[in-house]
Parts: structure tokens; sequence; C-alpha cells
């Protein structure tokens, strides 16, 4: 086996132009290929982060039906008895109650419709990122039960700042009466997500339950957990668990189908990537080891002459094969290690950009793994051999006589 790979070496490095271009062109497609799923990988934790972390939450649990109506008077039923429940949950790391609602905020230059949100500070501090999404003014410092914390561009629609006081109206729960409270802007956050900055609005949690007329209600329970596992399925039994009593519990792959589609894509896209990657590697591949046959067309003939088997023809070139292999492989870690890393800590830049129904908020971080630089090559060298077969089986049926006499 020894001398096998000896001569193969050999036989390779006669044309080493031929060579190296042959397995650069194979070793940047696996370099690309490698990239390529780092790059997926990092999209994937982007958006999910993106999605989860800004303010939905890894899960959220409501009243069934109030997602599709939003119904003021769809409140969870026991809401304190459930907050308790999540509490004592070792998998349930943060839970927030929210009250949320259809309203109308007017200022002197302009209204707009908007969501009310009213949420608990405290409890939003550690799972959500209003406040840190904060460019102008405090979130919810002090205790003035009418500050409201609203988007840049709502901002820039009712052309009010820092300071000025705007009026909300909703109406309120059971009744239908029609209820107003002045506040006064105490933040202004961009979360770079259109919906939010411009038609979202946040009020203490107290006062958004007086002016709705809601006791000690609440619509929404949003939560994250210490594992990530039951967020990306919603038939996991931990929203089993708090699904009962008219309430529904649903994890954000259930509130975001459209991004869970998008990752299953995106992972059916790395697939057509290294289909077509390979199609460019087997092309490769033929081509090098067929013009090496043509250029050795009198030493198979005489090989052929002198007794050798067909099996050992095909052996030879086989090894060539795999030469050529380890050889891409070796180059295509190398440069697929070096970009990946670099791009890893610099990051990409797709700040802004909507995708199925998410905005990129970060720079995106392609993810390295250790079975990027094992898988793929494996399949790189196990293809390579498989294409290899081809030329291999043309020259175990060469003809002696045919290659001598085609040579000279």
């Amino acid at each position: 086996m020894f001398l096998y790979l000896k001569l193969a070496i050999r036989n390779l490095l006669r044309n080493k132009r031929r060579t190296f271009i042959a397995g650069s062109a194979i070793g940047i497609g696996l370099a690309a290929l490698i990239c390529t799923d780092a790059l997926i990988l990092g999209m994937e934790e982007n958006m999910i982060a993106s999605a989860t972390e800004s303010f939905l939450g890894e899960g959220q649990i409501h009243r069934r039906g109030f997602r599709e109506s939003y119904e003021v008077d769809k409140t969870i039923v026991d809401p304190q008895g459930i907050l308790e429940r999540l509490r004592n949950d070792k998998l349930v790391d943060r839970a927030a109650p929210r009250v949320i609602t259809y309203a109308m905020i007017n200022s002197p230059a302009n209204l707009a419709a908007v969501s009310m949100i009213g949420i608990d500070p405290e409890a939003e501090r550690y799972l959500s990122q209003v406040d840190e999404a904060l460019v102008e003014g405090e979130y919810f410092a002090g205790d003035d039960p009418h500050d409201i914390v609203i988007g840049q561009k709502l901002a820039d629609i009712l052309e009010v700042h820092l300071g000025s006081r705007v009026v909300m109206t909703a109406a309120q729960a059971r009744s239908g009466d029609l209820s107003q409270e002045m506040y006064r802007i105490s933040g202004i956050f961009h979360f770079n997500i259109k919906e939010m900055d411009r038609a979202t609005v946040f009020v203490r949690l107290s006062q958004a339950r007086k002016m709705l007329g809601l006791g000690d209600d609440i619509h929404e329970i949003a939560l994250t957990l210490h594992d990530r596992e039951p967020g990306l399925n919603s038939d996991d039994p931990f929203w089993g668990r708090y699904s009962d009593d008219e309430n529904e519990a649903i994890s954000w792959s259930g509130l975001l189908p459209e991004l869970k589609t998008a990752l299953e894509l995106s992972q059916f896209s790395t697939f057509i990537i290294g289909l077509i990657l390979f199609g460019v590697v087997a092309l490769g591949i033929i081509n090098t080891l067929f013009m090496s046959m043509h250029e050795r067309q009198f030493e198979f003939g005489v090989l052929r002459a002198i007794g050798t088997r067909p099996f050992i023809m095909a052996r030879l070139i086989l090894f060539e094969a795999g030469a050529l292999a380890a050889l891409s492989i070796i180059m295509g870690n190398i440069t697929g290690l070096i970009v990946t890393y670099i791009t890893s800590k610099t990051g990409i830049d797709y700040t802004g950009i909507e995708f199925s129904g998410v905005t990129f908020r970060e720079l995106l971080y392609p993810i390295l793994e250790v079975k990027q630089f094992i898988v793929y090559p494996l399949a790189v060298f196990i293809f390579t051999i498989l294409i290899g077969l081809y030329p291999a089986f043309s020259a175990a049926r060469l003809s002696p006589v045919k290659a001598m006499r085609r040579s000279l």
C-alpha cells in the first residue's frame, strides 16, 4: 500500500501546476462549504436571539384566542398561580407579566394607532432589551406612574421629544368604555424593528391595569428558559403543563412559524450549496486524472503489456485520487479555518436587514464547530474516491497495444 501511495504522489507531482490548480479548486470548494455552514449557524443564532431576546421571549402564555383578536377581556386564568408555578419551575429562567391592547396616542401635532404594552420594569429588565434599546431618556426611573416610553419613529410621527405630553386612549375591559390618560415621555427607544419603533409604547403594568380596568389580570406572560430545546419544539411537554384552564403556552417557534421555516430552509440551502460545490469538485478531479492518464499512455501500455492486472491499474488511479483529495482537504481546512475565524471575530454587518419577519439587530458572527472540519472533509474524500472510479475503470480497460500506439 505504501508503494502505491508513493507512486500516486510522484505521479501527481509530475505536473505541479495542474495538481496545484486542481487541488486549489477542490480546497476552495471545501473552504466555501465550511464558511457557508458556519455563516448559516451564526445566522440562525442571530435570528433566534434577535427574535427572542429583544422582546418576544422564548415562549409566552396567553388566554386561548387572545393572539388572534387581542380582546381586552381575554385575560389569563389564574395569573398569580401560573407566575408562582413558573418561579418554582427549574426549567424557567425569567418570567414577566404584561398587559397588551390596541390604543390611540395623541400629541398636539399628530395622532397614531399603537400597541400599548404595560410592563413590570424590573421583570422586563432581565427578560427583554427594552432598557438597552433606549437612545434617549431613562428606563422608568423613579415612580411616576405617568411615564411612557415610545419608539423613535413614533416620536418623529408625533413630533414630540423627551418631556412632551401625550394622551393615550383605549377601551376598558368588560364595559368597553373609552379611557384616557395623559403621559409624559420619559424615554425613546430604537429597536431597529419597524413595527416596534413606530407602533409600540410601554407604560407601567399597574398604570395599564388601572387604565383598562383589569384589576390584577394580565394578558401575557413572557418567559425565558435555561434550556433552548423546548423553544425549538412547540410540542415539548413543558408547554403542555401550562396549557390548561383556557390558557395556552406556546414557544417562539410557534409564535414565529415563518422563522422556524426559514431556519429549516437555510439548512436545505447548505445541502444545495454542497451539491454545487461537489459538482465543481467532480469536474476538477476527472479533468486532472484523465489529463494525467493521457500523458502516461505509453507507461500504462507497457505496464499492461508486462502483465499488470487491471485491478492494479485501477488501484493506482484511485490512490492518485485519494492523494489529490488529501492535498485538497489540507488546503481547504486551512483556508476555511482562517477565513471563518477572522469573520467570527470581526462579524458581518447585516444590521437592519429583515428576513422572515426578524430584523438583524447585531453583527452576524459565523460559528466554528469541530464537525465542520471532520464531516465535510470526509465527505470530500469519499466523493473524490467515488469520482475516481470512472478514470480508474477506464485505466483498467486500457488496451496495451492501443495505448502504446497512441503514444507514438
